[in-house]
């Protein structure tokens, strides 16, 4: 991997608007296992405009990317399906996940994981916990580095990070379709 600050992709993908630059950065290939890969500061919470750029710039290192997982809770809703430079890369939000990490999937089933740097989060606190993440002795939780950084995690991010909530056996099928973002889908395409 590479500890690229800001990577400029030159190239527009087929659909969402789209940023020049992804202010991320990268343990280099030779770095300490840990929770994540590196560390990612989007704009905002919208998907459609934040992760066709991301996938764009990150498909040099992971190949194709197929999938992006992120957090139902941290991002607005989106469609299951994005279109980036021809290619379909399927969205999977998950309330399970932790809220400020995303994983993408490439070739093979390679993953990287990014801890997400909330969008609201000032530029010289932002670029420290990109530092922090994309140190190579960095094996520290996402919730470590973030509050180690100054920026507090909210009670949900909290709950939700310390604790998933399995799925039960008697769950229903609707209960099992909202808790995947369902019913959000579902509202949107209606409209």
């Amino acid at each position: 991997m590479t500890t690229d600050t800001l990577v400029d992709t030159g190239r527009q993908p087929t659909t969402g608007p789209v940023r020049s630059e992804v202010r991320s950065r990268m343990k280099p290939g030779n770095a300490a296992t840990g929770q994540v890969d590196g560390g990612w500061w989007p704009r905002s919470t919208d998907p459609a405009a934040e992760f066709p750029a991301l996938v764009e710039a990150l498909t040099s290192t992971l190949g194709p990317i197929s999938r992006v997982g992120y957090n139902l809770d941290a991002w607005t809703a989106t469609v299951r399906k994005l279109t980036v430079r021809d290619r379909v890369v399927r969205m999977e939000g998950f309330r399970t996940m932790q809220p400020n990490t995303v994983t993408l999937t490439g070739r093979n089933r390679q993953r990287i994981s990014l801890l997400v740097v909330p969008p609201d989060t000032p530029g010289g606190v932002a670029r420290a916990v990109l530092r922090s993440v994309a140190a190579p002795a960095t094996t520290a939780t996402v919730e470590d580095i973030l509050t180690s950084n100054g920026i507090s995690l909210g009670k949900h991010q909290a709950d939700t990070a310390t604790a998933p909530q399995p799925r039960t056996a008697d769950q229903t099928p609707e209960e099992r379709w909202e808790a995947e973002g369902g019913r959000i889908l579902a509202q949107r395409n209606a409209l």
